[in-house]
């Protein structure tokens, strides 16, 4: 027998979990983890069944592809929470919380090129003596400094 997808029709103005979680590509207990964080709601039936309105789905691709980008749910919320009675977002509002997510993202892009470009170089200084990190921190200098992977830290710190 084969295996029955839930898959909503385009005529439907709402949505079990089970069409949500097929056509938004989010597990189930995804979107019930979306649901009690407060990034998305639904009602219930009589029978106690969760019902998301279709525009629910533009919600969830919003949460998805700032959550792949990095951006914490909280983060997420807070911008989400900001638009008028809980409305979908549009794409005004996608560019709108793009603008203000940029500077992180570049910054985070930033940090993660001067990671990979240092990393073959040095470990970051904690030390743990590669025989390349005398010339890099001669007499250990960076020691004095504090623990851990010093040139690192201080690149994230500024």
């Amino acid at each position: 027998m084969d295996d029955i997808v839930d898959v909503p029709t385009w005529d439907k103005k709402e949505l079990t979990v089970g069409e949500l979680s097929a056509r938004s590509g989010a597990a189930v207990s995804a979107l019930h983890f979306y649901e009690r964080k407060g990034l998305i709601s639904s009602r219930r039936t009589t029978g106690n069944q969760r019902r998301y309105a279709r525009a629910t789905l533009r919600r969830v691709a919003l949460i998805r592809i700032a959550q792949r980008v990095g951006i914490p749910l909280a983060q997420i919320k807070e911008a989400l929470d900001e638009l008028p009675d809980g409305r979908t977002p549009t794409k005004k509002d996608w560019e709108k919380l793009s603008r203000a997510w940029r500077k992180e993202l570049d910054e985070r892009i930033q940090a993660l090129q001067q990671i990979r470009d240092d990393f073959t170089d040095c470990i970051g200084c904690g030390c743990l003596s590669l025989n390349r990190c005398s010339l890099a921190n001669t007499h250990d200098e960076l020691g004095g400094h504090g623990s851990g992977p010093r040139r690192l830290v201080e690149v994230e710190a500024s």
